[in-house]
């Protein structure tokens, strides 16, 4: 009996796969979704082969769909990301995540002075550069990039 070479992963009824995401931002993604607390299947793959891109990652959560800022968090971290929305086992809609032209109520402004770490402000960035990613704050001017940023609660 010749040895398995492959895993099958069960197709979802209804969810989303989040395809084509870099390895080195699969677990992030994860946590700025707040997957880890989901209560529902997730299915995570990494390191798998992909003709485009060499190796890439793969979420599929099971009853779960996204919204317009949860698709832009995923774009901030993984631009090349396709979000695909599935119903009834077929696919309903495939989004190739995109950088906004601006990135509201999502991110922290790492500048400690800015007033939206001290009041109730909501905040507002600018995208400045989408490669290497470099955002501006519209309060304090201040840039953040991806190794800065940091994602609201």
């Amino acid at each position: 009996m010749e040895p398995k070479k492959e895993l099958i992963v069960p197709a979802i009824e209804n969810g989303t796969v989040i395809d084509h995401i870099p390895t080195d931002v699969v677990y992030q993604v994860i946590r700025i979704l707040g997957l880890d607390k989901y209560n529902d299947e997730v299915l995570i793959g990494n390191y798998l082969h992909s003709q485009k891109y060499g190796r890439k990652g793969i979420i599929k959560i099971k009853n779960k769909y996204f919204d317009h800022d949860e698709i832009n968090k995923i774009a901030l971290v993984a631009p090349l990301a396709s979000i695909i929305k599935i119903r009834n086992y077929q696919v309903e809609e495939k989004i190739h995540a995109e950088v906004p032209d601006h990135v509201n109520k999502i991110i922290k402004c790492m500048n400690p002075k800015c007033i939206t770490n001290f009041e109730a402000i909501e905040t507002k960035f600018d995208v400045v550069d989408r490669d290497p990613l470099k955002l501006r704050c519209h309060y304090c001017e201040k840039f953040t990039t991806k190794e800065t940023m940091k994602f609201q609660d």
